[in-house]
C-alpha cells in the first residue's frame, strides 16, 4: 500500500491546532495596504479557524 501524499499547497496555508481544528490567514493583506486603515490591517493579520464545512476537505489534504 503506498503512502498518502500531503498536498504541499495546503501544508503551507493551514496549521493544525491541538484540538484538531485548522488555522488560516485572512485574505486581502497581500498588497494595496496604503488605503486600508490600521485597524483593518491589524484585524487581517490575526489567524482564525477554518469553518467546519471546509475542514473536512483540508483534513483529506493533510493526512499526517
Amino acid at each position: 500500500m503506498p503512502k498518502i501524499k500531503t498536498r504541499k499547497s495546503a501544508y503551507k496555508r493551514y496549521k493544525k491546532t491541538g484540538a484538531g481544528n485548522f488555522l488560516r490567514r485572512h485574505a486581502y493583506k497581500g498588497h494595496l495596504l496604503r488605503k486600508k486603515s490600521q485597524a483593518r490591517k491589524r484585524k487581517l493579520s490575526q489567524n482564525l479557524c477554518v469553518s467546519t464545512s471546509n475542514s473536512r476537505a483540508i483534513k483529506l489534504m493533510l493526512p499526517y
